[in-house]
């Protein structure tokens, strides 16, 4: 009896020890050494890829903002939002639900629709006419995206055609995260961004120029522009 107490408090004892070590190896030390490394190695990417404007962190490389008007009511849930059209809008943003931290950015889980291609699609292809498109579903959405696209970029001496509006200017990506946007879509908004903040087309042409992104290693998959960061550029050129 003795014999068999005391093997039971040897084990218990030897497996209490192997429990302080390896929570003081994998819980504490690891950590450590690894956040080390990271901050040491890639330190932006370390502390979340933040972007800084005029000292502050203004956001994320890796997660998008919407660039919204200031609602009448902020405390009313309800109320739409409407975008701020002298800054370059980013891709729909479809969330699972609303974020009360973050209010540049209408979510709370990061998530796609879930809804087929043709959700809402009649005879294989979705209604040209906002109208004609079953409320609530993808047609829905994209018609009334396209729709809205168009009527906002649209202005004096430059007329957006359907063809010229690309896939990221009216669906959500996977994330619902997204914070860049195709060139395509940037030069599609920029006689608009140039006519609001009183600039010429070729300066604004520049800045989305200046930043675009290639393809990763020149030929892994494709070019796009960081929605806050040009906004940024924008901002500096415009307080000029």
């Amino acid at each position: 009896m003795n014999n068999s107490v005391g093997n039971t408090a040897r084990l218990l004892w030897a497996g209490l020890r192997a429990l302080l070590v390896l929570t003081l190896v994998c819980g504490v030390i690891y950590p450590l050494a690894i956040t080390g490394v990271a901050h040491a190695l890639f330190n932006d990417k370390a502390n979340g890829s933040e972007i800084k404007s005029g000292g502050k962190v203004v956001g994320s490389e890796l997660i998008g903002q919407r660039y919204d008007l200031p609602k009448q009511d902020p405390n009313n849930a309800e109320e739409a939002s409407v975008p701020d059209l002298k800054w370059f809008q980013p891709r729909p943003s479809n969330g699972l639900g609303s974020n009360s931290v973050n209010t540049q950015y209408s979510l709370i889980l990061s998530g796609a629709t879930n809804r087929s291609g043709d959700n809402g699609a009649v005879n294989g292809r979705c209604p040209t006419d906002p109208k004609d498109a079953e409320e609530g579903t993808l047609c829905a959405e994209v018609v009334a995206a396209e729709a809205a696209v168009i009527k906002d970029n649209s202005v004096n001496g430059y007329k957006v055609k359907p063809s010229e509006v690309p896939a990221d200017a009216v669906t959500s990506s996977g994330s619902g995260l997204d914070p860049d946007i195709s060139p395509a879509y940037a030069k599609l908004q920029i006689h608009r961004v140039a006519e609001r903040n009183h600039l010429s087309v070729a300066q604004v042409d520049k800045l989305v120029e200046q930043n675009t992104e290639g393809r990763i290693l020149g030929f892994m998959g494709e070019p796009t522009v960081n929605v806050l960061k040009l906004n940024i550029a924008l901002k500096e050129l415009t307080d000029k």
